[in-house]
């Protein structure tokens, strides 16, 4: 018998301190509720998740950057929405002033209101802001390294002097033909009047039809370069970039020698419509948003400049017969501007409801996936406990039993 080493106490001590050790982390996971507390747990495991925790995390920032974007373009959006109001008030006050039962001093009235509410579409324009960043005046919209002119397309034209071609510059108004080839009815003896509006001044420009009398003759009142493209139809260029020299509302009046209007080629020579619109020099000012959870996955926005000058209707005039009908096609062009871009707005707000939902979507099934790699299995874990809870008692038995063994000794000596 052997009593300088109990190597059944040690025995069952090694066993103790294993069952408390596998105790200790079980009772440790099931109050944390997580499978992996430290990288010993499961180092691959702790790696993977931690992985997909920033994915997580980054999804859920996305996912508000993308709520606070859609706010954005909601109060742009909003402010047009009254700028649309305005233009629409402007345009019933253009047609108003059309009208030649009103007086000079009713036609100054109409103008006072004018005024005051381009006034108002500067201030919209000026004041609109998110957070302290200005969205009307044109800060938020793309680079512009060059200033642009704008341009006016018509509609197409033939030439019958010359076996209905397309017709060019050098086509003679008399023998100027719709796009289906019928004629104009234009001969020589009409009076062609132009009227058109740069930077809210009406300018009014005639010429008396003879029978060598090209539309380049036309081009010459019509404040900019006019030219025929290869289809027939025609071109106008302001003749100088920027939104201040935008040539707008383009109206050319065809009459006969009795004063008479031709209806067909009037219509046909005023279907110019802006195809190209004016810029003034900006650096970039477009939104860049973070709508993923990576860097990169960005979704970039522009708003275009919404005040007067940029629509068109700066200084608009309506204290004439003649200035007020120049002023119906100026007033329905910003409101087309107006339209196009609350429309964009409008798209970019759908689209990033669709985000919000996919980020949504996507940080709920990495979670789930997160979940499955980090998270206890709490009944499988009390079972382990249980039984790490059971072999510790037995050892613990077993310990005093193996801590009584020496003491056979002593029954030696009796």
């Amino acid at each position: 018998m052997i009593i300088n080493h109990n190597i059944a106490a040690l025995n069952t001590l090694n066993h103790l301190n294993a069952a408390t050790n596998a105790q200790s982390k079980a009772m440790q996971k099931l109050s944390s509720g997580l499978r992996i507390n430290g990288a010993a747990d499961d180092a691959a495991g702790l790696a993977i998740s931690e992985k997909m925790r920033s994915q997580i995390r980054g999804l859920d920032q996305a996912t508000k950057n993308s709520q606070d974007a859609t706010s954005l373009l909601q109060t742009a959006e909003g402010a047009l929405n009254e700028t649309h109001d305005i233009l629409q008030r402007m345009r019933e006050l253009a047609v108003q002033s059309s009208n030649d039962t009103n007086t000079d001093d009713d036609r100054q009235n109409i103008q006072s209101e004018m005024s005051q509410l381009e006034s108002e579409i500067d201030r919209i324009g000026n004041t609109t802001q998110f957070n302290t960043k200005n969205l009307l005046d044109g800060s938020m919209g793309k680079a512009v390294t060059t200033a642009v002119a704008n341009e006016n397309t018509s509609g197409i034209f033939k030439d019958k002097g010359n076996g209905n071609a397309a017709a060019t510059t050098d086509t003679l108004l008399t023998d100027l033909t719709d796009k289906d080839g019928n004629s104009l009815g234009i001969t020589a003896g009409d009076k062609v009047t132009v009227t058109y509006v740069k930077n809210g001044t009406t300018t009014t420009n005639s010429v008396t039809v003879a029978a060598d009398t090209k539309l380049s003759d036309i081009g010459t009142n019509l404040g900019g370069t006019l030219t025929a493209n290869t289809d027939g139809s025609l071109k106008l260029e302001a003749a100088a970039a920027g939104t201040a020299d935008a040539i707008e509302g383009i109206t050319i009046t065809v009459q006969d020698q009795n004063g008479n209007v031709r209806t067909a080629a009037t219509n046909a020579l005023s279907s110019f419509k802006e195809t190209q619109a004016a810029a003034d020099v900006r650096s970039d000012g477009s939104a860049t948003f973070l709508i993923g959870a990576n860097g990169g996955q960005n979704l970039q926005v522009d708003i275009n400049d919404m005040r007067a000058q940029a629509l068109g209707v700066s200084g608009l005039q309506v204290s004439t017969q003649t200035q007020a009908n120049a002023a119906i096609k100026v007033i329905d062009n910003a409101i087309q501007k107006v339209s196009a871009e609350r429309g964009k707005l409008g798209a970019f707000e759908n689209r990033l409801d669709h985000t919000v939902n996919n980020l949504t979507t996507s940080s709920e099934n990495l979670t789930s996936a997160e979940s499955r790699i980090r998270d206890v299995d709490m009944a499988k874990e009390m079972s382990e406990q249980t039984k790490q809870s059971i072999l510790a008692q037995a050892a613990q038995a077993m310990l005093a039993q193996a801590n009584q063994q020496p003491q056979q000794v002593l029954q030696l000596l009796r």
